[in-house]
């Protein structure tokens, strides 16, 4: 079989099915009765904060905060646009700037404002615009199982190229880039790397025995040999800054290394949804993803970049999870112009 695809399911039928996606934190209610005391949250599946650094906010705010995660952030922009008439919640964290564009576009974001004292890293912030405030960045790249390798005497690949080596048949995983923002992130990359003759190089993937997962967790959890499941690919598209938790309990060495040289560089945004039942409570919410509480506690939840200048970063950041120099780019005009059309051309090489 020349391409594994996992967990395939309708964008359309996920729309449909989003009350069952939804989960609670410091509520028990439903929609019906979120009120001004609360405060609804969509992100994506991947979002993750320390029970007590959102008590506190809470507890300050005297807000509950409800948050509702339909899937991956590809998922979550396009059920955000399906529903933009009757909008899934008051806030919304996790889209990237693959789908920023999109989300614009759509008219699902309403103007907010940035904390004044907020110093953001440069070159994070969408241009002229006041719907979307960079929350975290980060470098999504391939990262390979060391062990696996080094117990087989076998080279670990280093660029794109060698992913479509005979030598490493079957040995990698990446997301849909329909429904997974890494999976996005990293098909652009290859189009930067390849330029018009990416279609072929995804034919040469295909053809090397390339799983594809919805998810990053799928991919990582499932299908990683290094994910703590019991997966058979050890190579897996991740981030740069996902090696510093894999060093083993009691050691200083990760058992995982990112690719540095197949990174494209992706931020994550927050905004209010237009048409928010608690605008004043959605402003909170935004403030309290741009504090140094928050912030802070982003490497160690998610795994990538604080997008404030200054905020501290976990020890083995710096030695183990770098940026890369020289990531792939491609600006948000062309990413606009030709995004569906480049994942309608992705699945038609590698699924259909």
């Amino acid at each position: 079989m020349s391409c594994t695809r996992k967990n395939s399911f309708s964008l359309l039928a996920a729309a449909l099915a989003v009350c069952t996606a939804c989960s609670t934190v410091g509520s028990t209610g439903d929609s019906a009765a979120v009120g001004d005391d609360t405060v609804v949250l969509v992100t994506h599946d991947s979002f993750s904060v320390r029970d007590e650094v959102l008590d506190e906010f809470e507890e300050e705010s005297g807000l509950t905060v409800e948050t509702r995660a339909p899937g991956d952030a590809g998922t979550m922009v396009n059920q955000l646009v399906l529903t933009k008439d009757s909008p899934l919640g008051d806030v919304v964290y996790g889209i990237d700037n693959a789908f920023a564009s999109r989300a614009l576009e759509a008219g699902v974001l309403a103007a907010h404002s940035r904390p004044e004292a907020t110093e953001l890293v440069a070159g994070l912030a969408v241009d002229g615009s006041d719907r979307l405030t960079p929350v975290d960045y980060g470098d999504v790249c391939l990262n390979v199982d060391r062990d696996w390798f080094a117990a087989r005497d076998l080279a670990e690949p280093r660029t794109l190229e060698d992913l479509t080596d005979p030598a490493y048949a079957g040995l990698t995983a990446v997301t849909d880039p329909a429904t997974s923002s890494p999976g996005l992130a990293f098909l652009i990359a290859t189009v930067d790397a390849f330029g018009a003759e990416w279609p072929d190089y995804w034919a040469r993937l295909r053809a090397n025995d390339l799983a594809v997962a919805d998810s990053w967790e799928d991919a990582y959890y499932v299908d990683f040999t290094a994910g703590g499941g019991e997966g058979s690919r050890p190579i897996v598209l991740s981030y740069a800054s996902s090696p510093p938790y894999t060093v083993p309990k009691g050691e200083d060495e990760p058992t995982t290394r990112a690719l540095l040289d197949t990174c494209f560089r992706q931020v994550e945004y927050t905004g209010v949804l237009e048409g928010a039942a608690n605008p004043e409570g959605a402003q909170q919410l935004v403030d309290f993803l741009l504090s140094q509480r928050f912030q802070a506690d982003i490497p160690r939840q998610m795994y990538v970049y604080p997008a404030v200048a200054g905020t501290p970063l976990p020890p083995l950041w710096e030695r183990y999870a770098p940026l890369a120099a020289e990531p792939y780019s491609v600006s948000p005009a062309v990413i606009d112009a030709n995004r569906e059309e480049w994942i309608e051309q992705w699945t038609a090489t590698v699924v259909d």
